[in-house]
């Protein structure tokens, strides 16, 4: 979990998104209470939301998947991305003082004390970086948010469906039938998902981390897939297999936030040779 600002967008910090995720999430452990928004939601995240879904076309992904993924914007190690996501802190933020490489650590040493593998240890240290495309000019609403297909009909079971009236995709006759331009049980890997910090973490680190990190990184904003079940349909068997680890991975990003203080200085040197062993020195971003 980070807590970020950027003017760029309508939330007053990123983490009013990732507060309003874990809240109705907790809310969804109670079915009658499942995916409810009233008054109590604050009007910045259905504001947030509204851009997000009037902009997340199929077009629009395409065009932020070549722009980012030539990875010729800066080289950089994965600690060295942290100190550089930390500039985002927000001193405003009522709610915790915690930096970012803070609650990055909180997310890794819950997996780690729960004796889950080194991969998906780092995993939970390194799933957000991607947010560093806040700190090059992307707005909010492409960077975070939930993620979704796109290029076939939206599930209602995404966050706000009735947003997706004013995106430009609802007037393709074709992206509005269930598969769209896939073909049944064609893959996650060949549909085009909205554009976001997942998507582009996962083009930096792909080459360097098992299958299972890979899912992680990649799908852990998708909660229509891995929390509601939509889209069941253009998934394979593998998918399935390997949505698994992003099932056991969420609760770890939505409920670690909160928890002790990590001495930073103390567990460095463990993150830091963990890191080396999966990646090298510099990375291409």
């Amino acid at each position: 979990m980070t807590t970020t600002t950027t003017s760029n967008g309508p939330l007053e910090s990123l983490s009013q998104w990732e507060d309003n995720l874990s809240e109705r999430y907790q809310q969804g452990k109670e079915k009658e209470k499942f995916r409810q928004y009233d008054d109590k939601t604050p009007p910045v995240v259905r504001e947030f939301y509204r851009l997000n879904h009037k902009h997340q076309t199929r077009d629009f992904a395409l065009a932020k998947r070549r722009e980012w993924g030539g990875l010729n914007k800066t080289q950089m190690g994965i600690w060295e991305a942290m100190d550089f996501l930390n500039t985002l802190v927000d001193d405003s933020d009522p709610d915790t003082d915690l930096s970012q490489i803070e609650h990055n650590l909180q997310t890794a040493e819950a997996i780690r004390r729960d004796g889950h593998p080194r991969w998906m240890q780092l995993t939970g240290l390194i799933h957000d970086l991607g947010k560093v495309l806040c700190l090059w000019g992307e707005p909010q609403w492409a960077v975070v948010g939930d993620t979704f297909p796109t290029g076939c009909a939206w599930s209602d079971k995404i966050v706000y469906p009735e947003f997706f009236a004013d995106n430009p995709d609802s007037q393709i006759a074709v992206y509005q039938t269930e598969n769209g331009i896939y073909e049944p049980n064609c893959g996650l890997s060949n549909v085009d998902l909205s554009w976001g910090h997942d998507e582009y973490m996962y083009m930096v680190t792909r080459d360097y981390l098992p299958e299972p990190a890979q899912y992680i990184i990649r799908y852990h904003s998708c909660y229509p897939i891995h929390r509601e079940g939509a889209y069941g349909h253009l998934m394979t068997a593998q998918d399935h297999e390997l949505f698994e680890a992003v099932k056991t991975f969420n609760p770890y990003d939505l409920y670690s936030k909160g928890h002790d203080r990590v001495n930073v200085a103390a567990v460095r040197p463990y993150y830091e040779e963990l890191i080396a062993e999966f990646f090298p020195a510099k990375l291409r971003w």
